[in-house]
């Protein structure tokens, strides 16, 4: 699947949205990409987390083990981890830190692969698989649908994406005019109820 045609999905699933957005990471960017309007479709997802399993198995081969960031990267780590044939399992915050929970472990020599739905500044990929490196098995390396930082994003780890994006993102206090004078609005989900998306 080309770059275009993973965008195109986007765009046809209304996910690719343009005005001025405060993202997860605080920053602010005049296009978001919400891909909850992907996720909702089951048949788009298949199409998209299948062309996103072929990359993994060609970089990194066999996978045992998909492990996701709830909430967002769920859906993705699970249908990616369908067409890999491997488990799916994903970490969750507790007490501020992304941990294994509900009984989900990695086993010793099983090989892992840490699947993400967006990239943007990669904290959430750095927090996930710093979760992920506190257990047996093998960190092969990570995996998006979409990395919107251009490949700036530093994991420390391989990243394979579907799709690799330079899309601007600006802290409060540095917009450009054109995004300042448009009112902004934080449509994602970390937060929910402190105000932050």
């Amino acid at each position: 699947m080309t770059q275009d045609e993973v965008l195109q999905n986007f765009r046809e699933a209304g996910a690719l949205l343009e005005g001025h957005f405060v993202l997860s990471s605080g920053l602010h960017s005049p296009v978001f990409l919400q891909k909850m309007f992907i996720f909702q479709d089951p048949a788009r997802t298949e199409v998209l987390c299948r062309a996103l399993a072929e990359k993994i198995q060609a970089a990194y081969g066999k996978v045992d083990v998909v492990v996701s960031p709830a909430v967002g990267g769920i859906v993705p780590g699970y249908e990616t981890a369908r067409h890999l044939g491997a488990k799916a399992i994903f970490v969750e915050r507790e007490n501020g830190e992304f941990q294994l929970r509900r009984g989900f472990a990695i086993g010793e020599g099983e090989r892992v692969v840490m699947v993400e739905d967006i990239v943007t500044t990669g904290l959430s990929s750095r927090e996930c698989l710093a979760a992920i490196g506190k257990h047996p098995g093998t960190i092969l390396g990570a995996a998006c649908l979409i990395d919107r930082s251009g490949g700036k994003a530093a994991l420390g780890v391989p990243l394979v994406t579907l799709a690799t994006l330079d899309i601007p993102a600006y802290p409060a206090d540095q917009l450009p005019p054109e995004l300042a004078a448009i009112p902004a609005t934080k449509p994602g989900s970390r937060g929910l109820g402190k105000g932050g998306a």
